[in-house]
């Protein structure tokens, strides 16, 4: 059983929220174990909740739409939520909700250890960009520890407000050869430092 399988079935049975009560199933998330791209929504809606998956209702059908303009599906992605349980109708998810179940998300980055965080929505973009607003940083990327930081609208946005389809969808467009620069650089190694500069620069610091 992988590290993955056993996460999920600890998120199946937290009950750290009150919310956790009200829920039909936990979505944990789901993807390729090994994935380049990771995807961070908000949290689950209805059909979520009734499947036990992410991004499976009107939104999720628009996110499928925009992986296929970049050639991929969802089985070579992971994609997952900043909470793992649906909110009562909906709402917005609470401080305390995102804060209890931070420590999953945390364990699914590490045990994917992704090159790529592409966050949909404001909850997940404040977690990687704070004290940024969406409308401003849309489409763009920020490096941090090997890994690209990518801000999006969420794809529900688009289903609310037609004017945003565009930029979602063009925002999808950069991810590709983004992705290819990230994967570059890390296959890039470092020239080695000629041993007598290295002994110049121990010398002067001494």
């Amino acid at each position: 059983m992988s590290a993955l399988t056993e996460l999920y079935k600890e998120i199946a049975v937290c009950h750290k929220c009150d919310i956790a009560r009200f829920r039909t199933k936990a979505v944990p998330g789901e993807g390729a174990e090994n994935a380049d791209i990771m995807f961070i929504g908000e949290a689950p809606g209805y059909h979520e909740d009734q499947q036990g998956r992410p991004f499976v209702g009107p939104a999720g059908k628009f996110l499928d739409d925009l992986l296929a303009s970049i050639h991929l599906r969802r089985q070579q992605v992971y994609i997952t939520n900043v909470i793992k349980t649906r909110p009562p109708n909906n709402r917005d998810p609470l401080p305390i909700e995102i804060a209890n179940c931070r420590p999953w998300l945390d364990r699914q980055l590490e045990l994917i250890h992704p090159r790529m965080i592409v966050t949909l929505g404001r909850y997940s973009m404040a977690m990687f960009f704070p004290g940024k607003s969406i409308s401003k940083i849309h489409g763009t990327v920020q490096k941090q520890d090997g890994v690209l930081y990518f801000a999006m609208y969420h794809p529900a946005a688009a289903l609310h407000q037609q004017s945003l389809r565009q930029a979602i969808q063009a925002d999808m467009l950069k991810i590709p050869a983004l992705l290819a620069e990230a994967k570059n650089m890390a296959e890039v190694k470092p020239e080695p430092v000629p041993q007598p500069q290295l002994q110049a620069q121990q010398l002067k610091m001494l």
